[in-house]
């Protein structure tokens, strides 16, 4: 009798256990499923208020310039600049209207600051100024951070950078695929006013690059209509 209520005792365990182990199966699965999905609403639906007196406070914070430590965005990097968002100081926006691309500038190119924003991969530049040289993540989601650059961006589209003082338009001269280790495109460029965007291509081997030439600076005011209420946006590339 007892040795019958112990295999009975016995069964209900490796039932429960199995239970269990098919209940944790089931949550990783679901897991492995809507990670991507996760990924790009964490990024997607950061949105932080910008205005003048916090980017002047904010260019006065220092910035992590050390592109070698930058590492591809997974799940664990996207969950944690999301908790660290105090960390991100943003210094400005950029947006591209002829592919929906509209992002926060931020301070510096760490893992934190490019997992939700366009970073600055020099220190002490200045927009409408030299080399204006910009980084952001290519993911797989084609309308988050700077995915929109490798499949939409060309030649003659206007990029607008602004600080809500100024607007600084610059126009797309070159796109181009080019080695990682080239960090000459990102050196200053005195007598000579350019935005440099750098994003990943399809295999994350090397880059890609998007220059363009200043036209014009203008007063926040005196932009375009269109331009001013995209800048005056939330962040959003999902139009």
């Amino acid at each position: 009798m007892e040795e019958k209520m112990k295999k009975k005792q016995s069964g209900k365990l490796k039932r429960w256990l199995g239970g269990i182990a098919l209940t944790l199966l089931i949550l990783i699965s679901l897991g492995l499923i809507f990670n991507q999905q996760i990924k790009n609403y964490l990024v997607d639906s950061y949105k932080p208020s910008v205005s003048q007196t916090s980017i002047k406070k904010n260019n006065k914070k220092q910035g992590n310039f050390d592109f070698s430590s930058v590492k591809s965005l997974d799940f664990q990097s996207v969950t944690k600049a999301r908790l660290n968002k105090q960390k991100i100081h943003v210094i400005g926006e950029i947006s591209i209207p002829a592919i929906k691309m509209n992002l926060p500038i931020a301070k510096g190119v760490d893992n934190t600051v490019l997992a939700l924003a366009a970073g600055t991969m020099r220190e002490n530049m200045k927009m409408g100024q030299g080399n204006y040289a910009l980084a952001g993540h290519h993911m797989n989601n084609k309308k988050i951070l700077f995915s929109p650059l490798y499949w939409k961006a060309k030649v003659g589209q206007k990029i607008y950078v602004t600080n809500l003082k100024h607007v600084y338009e610059y126009k797309i001269y070159k796109r181009t695929f080019i080695k990682a280790t080239r960090l000459d495109v990102v050196k200053n460029t005195p007598h000579k006013k350019i935005i440099t965007l750098i994003t990943c291509d399809a295999t994350g081997t090397n880059r890609l690059m998007i220059r363009g030439k200043h036209v014009k600076t203008m007063k926040f005011k005196q932009a375009p209509e269109k331009v001013q209420k995209q800048l005056s946006g939330s962040f959003n590339n999902k139009y």
